[in-house]
């Protein structure tokens, strides 16, 4: 448990949404829910009485709305806020605006379903909460234990015997504070970049929106990876919400795999998965680049990738949001570079030319 609890405030307008997440939230020891209002204006009292370390917001509000909280919370006085929104439909493009206002991460609503499913979502939305808590802005310990699996779940460690090829593929990975860096590296590639495959921690649904977005920002192609795509240069591919992704490979044809499967490193999809298989199945010919983010996920698929011969980034502590994900692989020795995010881009060009 932490020195300190974290003060957790939940503006939503559903008494129901707020009922859930407060039970969900009040069963982490390390946080602590300060209050659960239906609108901006009760959340701005109870933020008098007691500052939270993080909000948790909803968007659609009646009085008024979520975006136009957000701005007057991050022009007068910042403080991390975790979106909650629905799972799909119009009010998406709203979300991934509030992203780009500075809120650090979405959740999905609380839906009813198995155990399984629920303690999958409490370990999701806590963690966001604890993300949120260190995000630079301008242990969960669940009733309903779930195992912490490793890439193993998915695709056992082992060497194969690569077919030469000489492609590259470049492998992103990133968590909070991704979907913006995610942006700036994206809408600067050239149009015949090799291909990418990237794992956003982000909810089902929600990948297919961020990926139209940086579609229509970009001179490349980007798009929700669907089972059987193959690897095209000029083409990103970017992990369904809450499916695994992996990269194979097929005579000289680079393609991803999308399959399900329990959480690994607390995430599907995962990063280690998706580096796992690129240390197997493109080796020397992968270029690795773990982001932002909260937790330890792509730290040990880096370092495999890095054995098996690939070229390997991690962004610095200054321009990461959250220096979780990078920092992790660093200790284990898994990057070759450390660098600011304006400068991966171009080097990942340059070692893809190699």
């Amino acid at each position: 448990m932490t020195e300190k609890r974290l003060k957790t405030l939940i503006v939503d307008d559903s008494a129901v949404v707020r009922q859930v997440l407060t039970e969900i939230l009040g069963s982490d020891p390390d946080i602590e829910v300060i209050g659960a209002v239906a609108n901006p204006f009760l959340a701005v009292d109870r933020m008098a009485e007691n500052a939270p370390d993080v909000i948790v917001l909803d968007i659609e509000m009646p009085r008024m709305d979520g975006l136009t909280f957000l701005k007057k919370i991050m022009t007068q006085h910042p403080i991390p806020v975790v979106i909650c929104s629905s799972l799909a439909g119009p009010g998406e493009e709203t979300t991934f605006r509030a992203l780009e206002l500075g809120a650090v991460d979405i959740i999905t609503k609380p839906q009813v379903g198995t155990r399984e499913f629920l303690a999958e979502s409490k370990i999701r939305v806590c963690d966001a909460v604890k993300a949120a808590a260190k995000a630079k802005i301008g242990k969960i310990i669940p009733r309903e234990r779930l195992v912490k699996h490793t890439a193993d779940v998915i695709l056992p460690a082992k060497k194969v015997a690569l077919t030469k090829t000489t492609d590259r593929v470049v492998v992103i990975g990133a968590s909070t504070g991704g979907t913006e860096a995610l942006k700036e590296l994206i809408t600067n590639l050239p149009l015949d970049c090799p291909g990418v495959a990237i794992v956003q921690h982000m909810p089902e649904h929600f990948t297919a929106s961020f990926a139209r977005r940086l579609n229509d920002l970009s001179c490349v192609t980007v798009k929700e990876a669907e089972n059987g795509d193959s690897m095209l240069r000029g083409q990103v591919l970017i992990a369904p919400g809450n499916k695994h992704m992996l990269l194979k490979l097929s005579g000289a044809r680079y393609f991803v795999e999308i399959r399900d499967g329990p959480l690994v490193s607390r995430h599907r999809p995962s990063v280690d998965v998706l580096f796992r298989s690129s240390a197997r199945y493109a080796g020397k010919n992968a270029v690795g680049v773990i982001l932002t983010g909260m937790g330890d996920d792509g730290a040990r698929g880096l370092l495999e990738m890095r054995e098996a011969g690939a070229r390997t980034i991690a962004q610095d502590e200054k321009t990461s949001v959250v220096f979780g994900m990078p920092n992790e692989a660093i200790k284990l020795d898994a990057a070759e570079f450390v660098l600011p995010l304006n400068q991966i881009n171009q080097k990942v060009i340059r070692l893809c030319q190699d």
